[in-house]
């Protein structure tokens, strides 16, 4: 009788033992990796800003993948704002989302919140920006170097080899704007005259003001290109009320750039697809989440619009 009870009380450790496991075994691995269902999904995602197009639309093509996939994502805003930026992506590790996508404002200064959401055992994808430091999952973005070469190309075509050119950079630190401008010197630098490089820090306004500067400084340039679409339109505004014939090439594609080059106003622009790159980075959060392998870095294509 007592070699009976003996047998029952092993076999009840052992079937205890065996339920307080994780199905690999390993009683340590993370909640979210073990995901199947998208419907307990909390994903966060910090955007450099929505007062610009680009980012909207990226924004958009993100919640309407995150509403497919019955996911509950969170967009946030940093208005182009460093410090918001790191606020709001602790606001996110504190709602305990799973997973935190970041679009950074300065790609130096968003490292200490993705460590922040490493350390809080958070995963985290970037995109069109990299960050300088933390782990991250992926990264989603256009190869914006191969885009600057592209701008460059496209506009020593309409400007003509030797022409005196002007540059509007992005914000400073930004990835987008040190690979856009890269790719660009690796033309402009031999075969073109750059002039002036200045930032207007993605903005519209900012890009007026700086054009009708360098405008005043080197009256006879040529051609301008410009970090994104909205520097882009704001060069030109200036362009247009000093009356004079620059070629401008921006980048993004947006729907008032594209506008502006089938008009004959602006002399191309580089199609990123920010749809795409939303609809993507929920797709990679989704696997990840699931605890399938994603890649560290995923591409989406680019394309030269012009008239």
């Amino acid at each position: 009788m007592k070699k009976l009870s003996w047998t029952l009380a092993l076999s009840a450790s052992l079937l205890l033992g065996a339920c307080s496991m994780s199905p690999n075994g390993d009683s340590s691995s993370s909640d979210k990796a073990e995901k199947k269902s998208t419907d307990d999904m909390k994903i966060g995602m910090s955007v450099s800003t929505l007062n610009n197009p680009f980012f909207v639309t990226l924004s958009d093509g993100a919640k309407a993948e995150a509403k497919k996939d019955k996911v509950d994502l969170t967009v946030v805003d940093a208005q182009d704002n460093a410090s918001k930026q790191a606020s709001d992506v602790e606001d996110l590790i504190q709602q305990k989302v799973d997973l935190i996508i970041i679009n950074p404002t300065d790609s130096e200064a968003v490292a200490s919140a993705v460590q922040s959401a490493n350390d809080a055992n958070i995963p985290v994808i970037t995109v069109d920006r990299s960050s300088d430091g933390g782990k991250v999952v992926s990264h989603i973005a256009s190869d914006n170097v191969k885009g600057g070469e592209m701008a460059g190309q496209y506009l020593e075509e309409l400007v003509g080899k030797g022409a005196k050119v002007a540059e509007l950079e992005g914000v400073a630190g930004s990835s987008a704007a040190r690979d856009r401008g890269e790719g660009f010197h690796k033309v402009a630098d031999k075969d073109l005259k750059v002039v002036k490089s200045q930032t207007a820090n993605f903005n519209r306004s900012e890009g007026l003001t700086v054009m009708e500067n360098i405008l005043q400084s080197n009256p006879d340039i040529k051609g301008v290109f410009a970090h994104n679409d909205e520097m882009a339109l704001g060069a030109l505004e200036a362009i247009e009320a000093a009356h004079k014939d620059i070629k401008v090439v921006g980048f993004d594609a947006t729907d008032d750039a594209q506008k502006a080059v089938k008009q004959g106003k602006m002399g191309a622009t580089i199609a990123q697809k920010p749809t795409e790159i939303g609809q993507i980075a929920i797709d990679t959060a989704v696997k990840s989440l699931k605890g399938e392998k994603v890649a560290k870095s995923i591409p989406v294509d680019l394309e030269l619009i012009k008239k």
